[in-house]
């Protein structure tokens, strides 16, 4: 007997607990853009699992270097070498420019080693006074759901009722580069930042801003921290956001697409200052660095290279944006984007995001909302022009009946 998607809901509901709010919808295959639903009905995802998806569901390079390794050896702790650990330093360090590099698991493991690593750096290096270390992070950040993390967020839903929080953070608003400037003490280690802020809703920075942080960075003796894990490995049409504004910070996170959705990968790149400092016993991770994460890893940035992933996102995100911007109707406020990270934002009067998004499933399309009023446009960068042209169409019905 087939399950049906009620069923599953349903077991869900009694057993999980009740920490998402996704739509329901219940996917049991995908394929390139494509996925369906225990029933058979297909969608076109539009998420790509907050980016971590950019190569497409299921790329076939990307399960066949998976099933060969599974097959080889697939975790030894870091107590030992293993045959592919240097081979994805060399690759990830010859794509990025790094010097170094820390293999982690998730996106906010990375964050917490920057965190771990700048701090240490701070007191060894630039001679910040024991435990006065402080970094500056942006308002309406979003960097993982750690304890750490969740203290410095200011979204009340992040970190109500989970404190007390690790002092050590300053917080400014995103995009105010003078701001980022007064914040600054001779204590001050590290400024992290999402070059678009993406769960704010796809916010991007005034132009030079960037590049502004990157100088006064330098001139304070602050370690620059990019965290590229949504906005990195070609999401926005460059292999990392930062290369808009032609800037390079001093660590660099990336996560999510590293493995193009099939195991989960993260790292950080930093120059060799930074995680020069961390001796044997200070910090480590049993599963960061197997051998299976690291030839998925691999796989997975040879075909967003070799395939042309990036390429295509800045081309088809083009033509996404303008489509979109087309739209005639009263309720939407604001289409931005870069590549493709795109974010439709809605006027209040439209009653909140969340019913679009159900509206677009029912015509085969997977999105979803943020900070209420926002839907979220991230499709899989192998998407082609017809299917976007398609999407658009989508949006354009459900946008325009709310007129």
């Amino acid at each position: 007997m087939t399950v049906q998607s009620a069923d599953l809901i349903a077991l869900e509901q009694q057993l999980g607990a009740n920490n998402y709010k996704p739509l329901d919808v219940v996917l049991s295959r995908g394929q390139g853009v494509w996925v369906w639903d225990v029933e058979g009905r297909r969608y076109l995802d539009g998420l790509a699992a907050y980016s971590a998806i950019n190569q497409g569901h299921c790329h076939p390079r990307i399960a066949a270097a998976m099933i060969e390794q599974m097959g080889k050896l697939t975790l030894t702790s870091r107590a030992f070498r293993n045959d592919q650990l240097a081979l994805f330093y060399r690759d990830i360090a010859e794509l990025t420019g790094s010097h170094r590099v820390l293999p982690m698991n998730s996106g906010a493991e990375a964050v917490e080693t920057a965190i771990k690593a700048v701090r240490k750096w701070g007191y060894e290096v630039k001679g910040v006074p024991a435990g006065q270390a402080e970094i500056i992070v942006c308002a309406d950040n979003f960097h993982g759901r750690t304890l750490a993390v969740v203290g410095f967020s200011s979204d009340p839903e992040s970190r109500g009722g989970f404190g007390p929080f690790a002092p050590g953070f300053r917080m400014v608003p995103f995009g105010d580069a003078d701001a980022l400037e007064k914040a600054i003490t001779p204590n001050t280690v590290a400024f992290l930042v999402e070059p678009i802020q993406g769960e704010a809703g796809v916010i991007i920075p005034p132009a030079g801003y960037l590049k502004r942080a990157r100088e006064l960075c330098t001139q304070h003796g602050v370690t620059l921290i990019f965290d590229e894990i949504q906005t990195g490995l070609g999401r926005t049409g460059k292999l990392l956001a930062e290369e808009h504004e032609g800037v390079e910070a001093d660590v660099t996170l990336v996560g999510k697409a590293l493995s193009g959705g099939f195991y989960p990968v993260s790292a950080v790149l930093s120059n060799s200052e930074v995680l020069g400092v961390l001796k044997p016993g200070q910090h480590g991770s049993t599963f960061g660095g197997n051998p299976l994460a690291c030839a998925v890893a691999r796989a997975a940035l040879r075909v967003l290279v070799e395939e042309g992933m990036i390429e295509n996102a800045a081309i088809q995100g083009e033509r996404l944006l303008q489509g979109l911007r087309a739209i005639r109707s009263n309720i939407v406020r604001d289409v931005r984007g870069r590549g493709l990270m795109t974010a439709v934002e809605l006027a209040p009067e439209a009653g909140g995001a969340r019913g679009y998004c159900e509206a677009l499933k029912t015509r085969g399309v997977l999105v979803k909302e943020t900070h209420e009023h926002t839907i979220r446009v991230s499709p899989p960068l192998v998407i082609k022009p017809e299917e976007i042209d398609w999407l658009v169409e989508q949006f354009d019905a459900v946008l325009s009946s709310g007129n």
